[in-house]
């Protein structure tokens, strides 16, 4: 099958949450929402994706109609980005943040299975192909910095409108597995989570989403106490960007070296020193460096948790599985990242910040390696 149509919507795909997502704390702070505000917009919005990622997903395996959900979910987000900056008092701005997650939020489980589908026998590929999305994320970063600076943040919004737009008009092209699970939705999620390993797995899905909810909310306000313009603060996330070519396009080597559960854990050592790191830097120079780093932390942690989500979904479950993971990193993860971190920010700022959370995930992770090394061989 045409390795095209997913490596090109990967590409529209993180071309528009380049285009907003990055400024989007700096569009509450415009507004003069409290830091309280911030982190509950930051918290509760993941959490609709939480519910309704791993929702969707079983309603598409049960009932094989994953190309009209996807449409639809492309098309309301497409809709309530291009509303989003009519909106300036926070109850509104919280209501239709909620509505863009509840749409958007099956777009990245959904785009993941049926890359793996039409991969076929090259699984291990998958990696090469999500370089598209790196490439798209990467090219659009720093014109979206640009743009901001010198047209304000609307443009940011209608950016991402534009690329999501065409990216519902690729999406048709995507192939889905035609196995329909017998289990319900409900039930579907109730067999993958009764397997001890699967809830190890997501706890460590869980902190990779706290490590992008801090990442993804607060590194510009971060970068911002550094010294740094928006130019500049474009520049790191190209520079990031970058950085997961490597990894992405030699991922199919990674998960043959380490493992899927391997290369998760390798993933969450790097983003735990790496937000340490962040928390000691002092200048934009350095921060440049250590954002080379990013390769080995998200798109390292990407690829396992996708590979590990494929190896281990029952019959039929495949894109429940991918919803799961996605529910936990983008969902709860990013949920309680984004709201005790709008906390942190306002309290003790962005470098102390990063030293809290770089802690956490690095004393979570460990304890849950030494658990899941003391279970029984399957």
């Amino acid at each position: 099958m045409n390795k095209l149509w997913p490596f090109s919507f990967n590409f529209l795909l993180f071309a528009a949450i380049a285009s907003v997502m990055p400024f989007l704390v700096f569009y509450y702070q415009e507004l003069g929402f409290t830091g309280a505000q911030i982190g509950a917009i930051t918290g509760i919005t993941p959490l609709v994706t939480f519910i309704i990622a791993p929702l969707w997903s079983g309603i598409a395996d049960a009932t094989g109609r994953h190309r009209l959900i996807m449409s639809f979910a492309l098309l309301g987000g497409v809709i309530t980005l291009f509303i989003f900056p009519f909106l300036i008092t926070f109850l509104p701005v919280l209501l239709i943040a909620v509505l863009v997650n509840f749409f958007l939020a099956p777009v990245v489980p959904f785009a993941d299975s049926a890359t793996m589908f039409m991969l076929a026998e090259e699984k291990e590929m998958y990696g090469r192909i999500r370089l598209g999305g790196t490439i798209g994320f990467g090219l659009v970063a720093s014109i979206a910095g640009v743009l901001v600076q010198n047209y304000g943040l609307k443009i940011a919004f209608w950016g991402a409108s534009i690329f999501l737009i065409t990216g519902l008009v690729v999406s048709q092209k995507l192939v889905y597995g035609r196995v329909k699970s017998e289990s319900s939705t409900r039930g579907g999620i109730r067999i993958i989570l009764s397997n001890p390993r699967w809830l190890l797995f997501l706890i460590l899905a869980f902190l990779g989403g706290m490590a992008t909810a801090s990442f993804n909310n607060y590194f510009f306000p971060y970068m911002k106490e550094v010294g740094a313009n928006e130019s500049m603060m474009g520049l790191a996330l190209t520079v990031g960007t970058i950085s997961e070519v490597p990894v992405f396009f030699f991922g199919n080597k990674l998960i043959k070296r380490f493992k899927a559960y391997g290369l998760l854990l390798l993933s969450l050592v790097v983003t735990g020193l790496r937000l340490l790191l962040f928390a000691v830097a002092g200048t934009t120079t350095l921060v440049l460096i250590i954002q080379m780093l990013h390769g080995l932390t998200f798109a390292a942690f990407w690829i396992a948790g996708v590979s590990y989500a494929e190896q281990n979904a029952p019959p039929g479950l495949h894109t429940t599985a991918q919803g799961l993971f996605s529910a936990m990193v983008m969902g709860i993860g990013m949920a309680v990242g984004g709201f005790i971190g709008g906390i942190l920010l306002a309290s003790i700022g962005g470098r102390d910040l990063y030293l809290t959370f770089g802690i956490t995930i690095l004393v979570i992770m460990a304890i849950v390696a030494v658990i899941h090394s003391r279970l029984p061989e399957e």
